[in-house]
């Protein structure tokens, strides 16, 4: 599938509305550290659960919701609705609390307690919807989100799965700040794949500046992708193909890895035990991809992988 271009991205400075002191203002600039892997590869991750609203998640909310106001799309006293596996309802939660908008938010049974009490903490309303195969399902919780923003009155819909701005946020700001962090020294780019948003934008400018540049996406095992159409139940909260959006150009990932639950588990109490990094679901599925990466790289390589959350979001189901 593949998408029309990446709109001319307004500078995120522009964007923003609320003072240097805002806690919208905290969102990005998140640090890029070493990963001491057994491995003579320079390997990094980049902090994304450091962000205010725990989550990578945070840049794509804060761009869209400023993009709207910008356009009048948004009004004063509004409502929020969007679809989310948790990460991203969270971070449109805490937007909408510090700048006054009503939040609404679905989601499936599958996401963890801590997300849904943080949004719930935050004061959005979260619909829980049963899991459904195919996100066209009427049932499928982005079709009941559309369905509650045609019934809500002064509500606006950013819809991640399907707006080319979720991905523009990426292009805009995580980008820039990787290709800055690295000096310009990043050879392979690994994060997981979800709505596409990140990888993709983040991606198509790093390969802009240096087209060598790869770009290695995980995805869930049980995905619609990964299972030619014949997708089954699987855990992994936040990532998965299980559906392709025209926002995306998937023939700029150079490589799809699919990840199991257990793998992506099994590296969880390693990254947090071995190394100190408490990261969330994703994070264990994009650790483990690079470690069955590295035959292939070398130590002129320089790899930057996205711990996307913490793993705070899901202690309760004892993954740890």
């Amino acid at each position: 599938m593949h998408n029309e271009h990446i709109p001319t991205p307004v500078p995120y400075h522009q964007q923003i509305s609320a003072p240097s002191h805002h806690i919208l203002s905290a969102i990005g600039n998140t640090p890029l550290v070493y990963v001491p892997f057994s491995t003579t590869v320079p390997l990094y991750a980049k902090l994304e659960y450091l962000n205010p609203g725990g989550s990578v998640k945070d840049r794509t909310a804060l761009y869209m919701i400023e993009c709207a106001e910008k356009e009048g799309l948004l009004a004063k006293g509004g409502t929020i609705i969007d679809a989310s596996s948790g990460n991203y309802g969270i971070a449109l939660a805490m937007i909408g609390a510090a700048k006054g908008y009503n939040v609404i938010i679905t989601t499936t049974h599958k996401i963890s307690t801590e997300k849904r009490q943080t949004m719930e903490a935050y004061g959005a309303h979260v619909v829980l919807c049963e899991s459904a195969s195919f996100i066209e399902h009427p049932n499928s919780y982005h079709s009941i989100a559309c369905k509650l923003h045609q019934e809500t009155p002064n509500s606006f819909m950013p819809n991640q799965y399907f707006s080319p701005l979720n991905a523009q946020a990426h292009y805009v700001l995580t980008g820039p700040e990787i290709w800055q962090q690295t000096q310009g020294k990043i050879t392979h780019f690994f994060a997981a794949v979800g709505s596409g948003g990140t990888i993709y934008g983040a991606g198509k400018y790093l390969k802009e500046k240096n087209p060598a540049i790869k770009i290695i996406g995980l995805d869930a095992e049980n995905s619609m992708h990964s299972t030619a159409g014949k997708p089954k139940p699987y855990k992994v909260e936040g990532m998965g193909i299980d559906f392709y959006s025209e926002a995306i150009d998937y023939n700029l990932i150079d490589e799809i890895i699919p990840v199991s639950d257990e793998n992506a588990f099994s590296m969880l109490k390693i990254l947090a035990r071995n190394y100190g990094f408490l990261t969330g679901l994703t994070s264990g599925a994009v650790a483990w991809g690079i470690r069955e990466y590295l035959p292939q790289l070398t130590k002129h390589d320089y790899a930057v992988m996205i711990f996307s959350d913490s793993g705070r979001a899901y202690l309760s189901k004892n993954v740890y």
